[in-house]
């Protein structure tokens, strides 16, 4: 399509020799009169360059420029204006009121070509420029509609966050439009209330992915009372199945039980957390002690959890690794230190003046990540004692199982039997520390009472080695010997009364101390972590029979 031009000249002569000079070069020639004139042609036509005479009867030439570039808001239109005015302050007005070039007459034709050709190649970069534009806008609002979508979904994701003002003060803050921290709360069936901080690879949409199957399934999880242990491990899996091998979940796991004595953490990859008491500042640091979520496979990934006893004076407070890798303007980092500093002086109302040390640490430096804190309050929940009750079976249970020598060297009870023990109305949570319980008084009554095995073979150099392989040694050639486990239900305790003897020749239980000393006592170190787990642990006479009494609902 040939390039329009509009020639403006009260002349008749002037338009005529200028429309057959332009139509030879082979551009399209519309012609006015006067200024009102052009503004009507170049409603009608659009043209593409505009040759015009200054001074005209009706509209003038300096009176028509700026309405002709007004009415071509987003393409360059060239004005060329064709003068016989020489001085300098009229050439001067001739570009202050919308032109963009002039020539004065007579004029050469050469000149006024070139100069054609030169403003017609910035117009037609001009209109480029506005087709990307117009597609970039179209993008850019395509793409923040979709934002608006994601960000939809992911709030109707995490509405199902417990509010519990008494308990929970936190602040969010992410570096780019989607957060890749992540701050879940929930309250369990029995009033223990739960706490999730999460700390994707990365920042923005890639690392908030992870936030969605990982809400869903911390609610699921949650809501049927599971323990911390066994959360961290079913969503450890939906992470490595999920995330690229690059990405992982830095996480922290507490669950605060219903009268706000003790807290159950597990945390994997997150800094320190820290227990800070209201009166003397941090008294317990609580250091990660496994990977992040989302690294190791099942057979490798810990659920080992950390029980810690607390008080109405205490809090626990869970950070981000954004919090001390802030930089200031001269590149200096918040850090550890300062965090501490600031824990140890504020004590109370920690996450607000903490967010205000951030701010002024920062000053107009820009937040290159997510920055997340929690505090939780260890304190009563206000759950119905009545409910949580009701999430027990009031049905009472016994168990009994007796195995022979027989039994006892190609089989392992524990397993089955704990499922069965989980399958009791409100004991799911607590399958974890039933396992450990009842397998530690197991392998006890394994080891020392059938097998009178002796554990200091183990603090010998490669003793573990040379114990297990004897203990292999004697279970392939036992010929007599029996166990004997009870496990009783009590409803109106909501207690479980496990009961396991063996035909072994028991030990001297007046070694038995209320320390942990007697690990190196040789009838076995598990005994301690029973004490730590049960209500009360306790033998008869001959050292042969173990009663742990584990209570799944503290009444007080």
């Amino acid at each position: 399509m040939s390039l329009q031009i509009l020639v403006v000249d009260d002349q008749q002569i002037n338009r005529t020799i200028l429309s057959r000079s332009l139509e030879k070069e082979g551009y399209t020639v519309i012609t006015a009169a006067n200024g009102l004139e052009a503004l009507e042609a170049f409603t009608h036509n659009d043209p593409d360059i505009v040759l015009l005479d200054a001074m005209m009867p009706v509209m003038d030439g300096f009176v028509a420029a700026p309405k002709l570039k007004k009415m071509s808001t987003n393409v360059y239109l060239p004005i060329i204006f064709l003068t016989a005015l020489d001085d300098q302050e009229s050439l001067k007005r001739c570009l202050e009121v919308g032109g963009d070039d002039f020539l004065s007459k007579p004029f050469d034709q050469v000149i006024l070509a070139a100069k054609i050709k030169a403003h017609a190649r910035i117009r037609e970069l001009s209109k480029k420029t506005f087709e990307q534009k117009k597609q970039l806008d179209y993008y850019r609002l395509q793409t923040e509609r979709e934002f608006q979508i994601v960000e939809h979904i992911f709030n109707r994701a995490l509405q199902g966050n417990y509010q519990a003002p008494d308990h929970i003060d936190f602040y969010l803050s992410p570096a780019a439009m989607f957060n890749g921290d992540i701050m879940l709360t929930s309250m369990g069936p029995t009033g223990n209330l739960y706490v999730m901080m999460g700390d994707f690879t990365g920042h923005g949409l890639a690392s908030a992915i992870g936030t969605l199957p990982v809400s869903r399934a911390f609610y699921a999880l949650t809501r049927k009372g599971l323990a911390v242990g066994e959360i961290a491990a079913e969503i450890n899996s939906i992470l490595l199945n999920l995330l690229p091998s690059d990405m992982f979940c830095a996480a922290a796991i507490v669950e605060m039980s219903h009268n706000g004595k003790s807290l159950t953490t597990w945390s994997g990859g997150t800094p320190d957390m820290f227990i800070v008491d209201d009166e003397k500042g941090i008294r317990e640091v609580l250091s990660a002690q496994h990977m992040p979520l989302g690294v190791l496979g099942e057979h490798e990934f810990e659920s080992s959890v950390t029980n810690i006893n607390v008080s109405e004076s205490d809090s626990l407070f869970i950070y981000s690794d954004g919090v001390t890798e802030l930089a200031n303007n001269e590149g200096d980092m918040f850090g550890e230190a300062r965090l501490i500093q600031q824990l140890n002086k504020l004590k109370t109302d920690t996450i607000e003046h903490l967010v205000g040390c951030l701010q002024e640490f920062k000053g107009e430096q820009e937040q290159h990540d997510d920055i997340s804190m929690l505090s939780l309050r260890c304190k009563p929940t206000d759950i119905n004692r009545t409910l949580i009750e009701d999430n027990y079976s009031k049905l009472p249970h016994q168990y009994q199982l007796h195995l022979t020598a027989e039994a006892i060297k190609n089989t392992c009870p524990i397993e089955e039997l704990v499922d069965t023990l989980a399958s009791i109305k409100g004991v799911q949570r607590h399958k974890s520390t039933l396992f450990l319980l009842i397998s530690e008084a197991y392998n006890n009554a394994v080891e020392h009472g059938i097998l009178e095995m002796k554990s200091d073979v183990k603090d010998m150099q490669e003793g573990f080695i040379e114990y297990y392989d004897m203990r292999q040694s004697k279970l392939h050639n036992l010929e007599k010997g029996h166990i004997d486990i009870a496990v009783t239900y009590d409803p109106d305790e909501y207690t479980f009364i496990i009961e396991i003897s063996d035909s072994g020749k028991g030990f001297d239980t007046s070694i038995i101390g209320l320390d942990e000393s007697e690990d190196n006592h040789s009838f076995g170190r598990g005994n301690a972590l029973i004490r730590e787990l049960s209500k009360s642990v306790s033998y008869n006479e001959t050292g042969n029979k173990v009663t742990i009494c584990y209570q799944l609902f503290d009444r007080t």
